[in-house]
């Protein structure tokens, strides 16, 4: 559609050549970057499931067992702006291939632990390569495919996460049946090892252009359009995760439903995820701020009306497929409007963006089960959908505002749209 106020959001243009673009790479690249992104998030969630399974092998409390989770979290959230720095100076290829073969680690370092000391270590050392992961392969398909493809590239490495999160549940769920806990990290091991080897074998070259100071990360506070992308990544993640760690007992109480509709339901939300994914990888290139914006308000109407329509299982199968294609949508869009933000390039505006999803993620949950224990279930998604339209209004009001306040020109923005992590900016 076209209107008479022309559309704030950046789109994606034809730009010169790229000078530090590495040659070579393409969809094989990103390929790999991809199935490591799949990787990542699997060795993720793939154990959740598994936890009182895990607590009773290493004799541990469930509440204890449950730490494996957190710490990931928190470790990602410091890793990701820690990684950005340290690594800034290095070759994108040496950094990718360095955190896969860490996933490796983590994973086999899991799988044979003696105790849960060890296990945790294992998980610490999954937090640093999720958070270095996130903020630098994210948005490197903007050296590795042509300028027109890079939301498509970029759309194909977040696809990962969806498409994880969709075969950790069953997956977890054959595993305990089947067999013990441990065979999970194996699982995870192998598909790490298989992602860092394909990355050693299609990934060129990819020469940082200039090194990354703490007073960058620091100075993304003072860029309006960046601070905006945090503001609406915080609310978004912390009412996705109000709600969605209260789904399956809202599906069973509320809505009445069984453990085949359960998990039926669940499926269903991971399959339009993904769908929902590579919708924005097309939608974004015509706006970045309409897709992020009508994404925010529709997950906000889903939250806010399922407690509304529990008495209905139809209506709330529904309302969880359209909450699931929306949120497959999300992190996209936001990692896209994070990463054109940053006058110092993509990673750096990645970098804090991963840290604010981990701890909006924790904070999210808090709230959550704050509000659950209080006022029950039905108040927790109402919650959640007030937190979301928020997040919306505030993108709305401040983002359309942001081409006054952009601190760059044409060329380093266009650059930056391609998704290169380095090319947007010269060396400091």
């Amino acid at each position: 559609m076209t209107g008479t106020t022309p559309d704030p959001s950046p789109r994606p243009r034809r730009t010169p050549h790229d000078p530090t673009a590495a040659p070579g790479g393409g969809w094989r690249g990103v390929s790999s970057v991809a199935l490591g992104s799949f990787a990542i998030v699997l060795s993720e969630f793939l154990p959740v499931g598994l936890l009182p399974a895990i607590a009773d092998d290493l004799d541990v409390r469930i509440g204890t067992a449950g730490l494996m989770v957190v710490v990931t979290g928190l470790f990602a959230a410091v890793a990701a702006p820690a990684v950005t720095v340290a690594a800034s100076g290095l070759d994108r290829r040496v950094v990718l291939v360095g955190l896969s073969a860490l996933l490796v680690v983590s994973d086999a370092l899991a799988a044979l632990a003696p105790t849960f000391g060890v296990l945790l270590l294992g998980r610490v050392l999954l937090g640093v390569s999720l958070g270095g992961f996130w903020a630098t392969g994210a948005g490197i398909a903007g050296r590795l495919v042509p300028a027109a493809d890079v939301i498509r590239g970029t759309a194909l490495i977040t696809g990962g996460i969806s498409v994880a999160t969709v075969v950790s549940l069953p997956l977890g769920a054959a595993v305990s049946a089947l067999s013990t806990w441990r065979l999970a990290f194996v699982i995870g091991a192998v598909v790490g090892l298989l992602a860092l080897v394909l990355q050693l074998l299609t990934l060129p070259r990819m020469p940082s252009a200039h090194r990354v100071g703490v007073s960058a990360l620091g100075g993304l506070f003072g860029v309006p359009r960046a601070r905006v992308g945090l503001i609406a990544a915080a609310f978004a993640f912390a009412a996705q995760f109000a709600a969605s760690t209260y789904v399956t007992p809202f599906l069973q109480d509320r809505a009445a439903a069984g453990p085949g509709t359960v998990t039926v339901a669940l499926l269903a939300f991971g399959v339009a995820g993904i769908a929902g994914n590579f919708t924005a990888g097309a939608t974004l290139s015509r706006s970045v701020l309409a897709t992020t914006t009508v994404t925010k308000v529709v997950l906000a109407a889903a939250l806010v009306l399922l407690p509304l329509l529990a008495h209905s299982r139809p209506a709330v199968l529904v309302l969880v497929v359209v909450w699931g294609f929306v949120w497959g949508a999300l992190p996209l869009a936001l990692q896209t409007w994070m990463s054109t933000a940053s006058p110092a390039g993509a990673e750096t505006g990645l970098a804090l963006f991963v840290t604010t999803l981990q701890l909006a993620l924790a904070a999210g949950s808090v709230l959550g089960g704050a509000a659950v224990t209080s006022w029950g279930l039905d108040a927790d998604f109402r919650l959640a959908g007030a937190i979301a339209l928020v997040g919306a209004v505030v993108l709305v009001v401040l983002g359309s505002r942001r081409a006054a306040d952009a601190p760059r020109g044409d060329a380093a923005a266009g650059a930056e749209l391609r998704g290169s992590t380095d090319a947007a900016t010269t060396p400091r």
